[in-house]
Parts: structure tokens; sequence; C-alpha cells
């Protein structure tokens, strides 16, 4: 039987997730404004066999960042969760070593949605990826 999700209505965003604990991605808390970060710093668990970062791994840094921006829009004070609509990645260049960070750009947003730019960079600025997300208010209320 599977087990039951983990409440994410108090410090969802203060824990490291299971899958920031196995890929090592680290996120930015000193960031100001809704805009949200995360740094990768890049081993050979992070390569594909051309030695270079996943085309996963990098989908999963910019949704990291842009669903973090996602959730800081709607409540900046104390984001809220929010699930992925929708992650479009455009790949412009490989990372074979170094840090990356994934930076999530607001947008817009309405009640329940909100749009984010998402960018990869290397440690010198080098542009990597590039995304579009859409993402959906999660609600705070606990299943009975």
């Amino acid at each position: 039987m599977p087990s039951a999700p983990p409440d994410l209505s108090a410090s969802w965003t203060r824990e490291k997730s299971g899958c920031q604990s196995m890929v090592g991605y680290e996120l930015d808390h000193d960031r100001t404004g809704v805009s949200r970060a995360c740094h990768l710093d890049l081993g050979p668990q992070h390569l594909n066999y051309h030695g270079i970062l996943h085309g996963g791994l990098v989908s999963m840094l910019l949704d990291v960042a842009c669903g973090q921006t996602a959730s800081a829009m709607f409540r900046p004070e104390d984001p809220i969760p929010v699930v992925t609509v929708s992650l479009n990645v455009q790949f412009v260049a490989a990372a074979r070593g170094g840090r990356v960070t994934a930076v999530g750009i607001p947008s817009g947003n309405g009640r329940t949605l909100a749009y984010v730019n998402g960018e990869l960079r290397d440690e010198d600025g080098r542009l990597l990826a590039t995304a579009a997300g859409v993402f959906k208010r999660g609600s705070l209320r606990k299943k009975t």
C-alpha cells in the first residue's frame, strides 16, 4: 500500500524533497521578489552517455525554479503548493561540468493559474535552456 503524501501545508518550502535529496540541487533562498532559482553542481551522476547534462535534469531544474516562482506569485510571504500543468523546454547548449542555475521569471497569473518563463545558465552565464510553464494553484485543505 503506498504511503500517504506529506502534509505540505506548513513547511513544504523548508524541507528537502526526496527528489532534491537524490539529485542534489539547492534552492536559492536569498532572492528578492517572486523570482526563484535553484543550483546544481554537476557530477558524473548528472551526465548522459555523451558526457553532458541529461535533458531530463535540465527539465527538472527548470520545473523546480518555475514552480517555486509560480508558488510565490500567488502568496509571496508564504508560498503555496502548485502543480505543473505544462512545461515546454527548449535546449540551447550543453553543459559538461561546473554549476548550473535555473531561474523562474514571472510572466502573469490569474486566480488559479500562473505563467512562468525559465532560463538555465552555466556558471559563466551562458544560456543552456529556456522554458515556458503553466502552474495551477494547489489546495491547502487536508483530504479526509
